[in-house]
């Protein structure tokens, strides 16, 4: 019966041990201080909704993947990547958020009767926050066994 707590914790696990991640968070992205310059990079776990469905129970999930980006004193002559780290950041919390979705597809994740369904949509910000902050946004659906019984 702890299919919510399971979603949750399986993600965090997984992602805490992602080499480009320092902080997991989850709930009101609102709640966390993204003013602290050391919590990032920084994935941020939302649970949007859950289905009831036969014997499963369907998650629709949305992470957040975010870094600061730092911007270069030198002067911009680069008219393509500017003078900032934006698109290194956009990339790397692209992997991050890539290498999470496969694990789930085919990977450990899948084997542990945690599975996906269908493909993830994923929307780039910039500058969303506080801080000059730049990532994606993944959101997908996850499908876990329904162990609640009749009585």
């Amino acid at each position: 019966m702890a299919n919510y707590y399971t979603v949750l914790d399986t993600l965090k696990t997984n992602l805490e041990n992602d080499p480009f991640v320092n902080t997991v968070t989850q709930g009101d992205i609102f709640g966390v201080d993204l003013a602290k310059q050391t919590i990032f990079p920084l994935v941020h776990i939302i649970v949007n909704n859950a289905t009831f469905e036969s014997n499963v129970i369907r998650f629709n999930v949305s992470l957040m993947a975010m870094d600061i980006v730092n911007k270069s004193k030198d002067e911009d002559t680069d008219v393509f990547n500017g003078n900032d780290s934006e698109v290194y950041v956009l990339n790397t919390m692209l992997s991050v958020l890539n290498r999470l979705y496969e694990e789930i597809r085919r990977g450990d994740l899948f084997t542990d009767s945690f599975q996906v369904d269908g493909n993830p949509t994923l929307e780039a910000f910039a500058e969303r926050f506080e801080n000059y902050l730049a990532g994606w946004t993944m959101t997908f659906d996850v499908l876990v066994p329904n162990e609640m019984t009749v009585c």
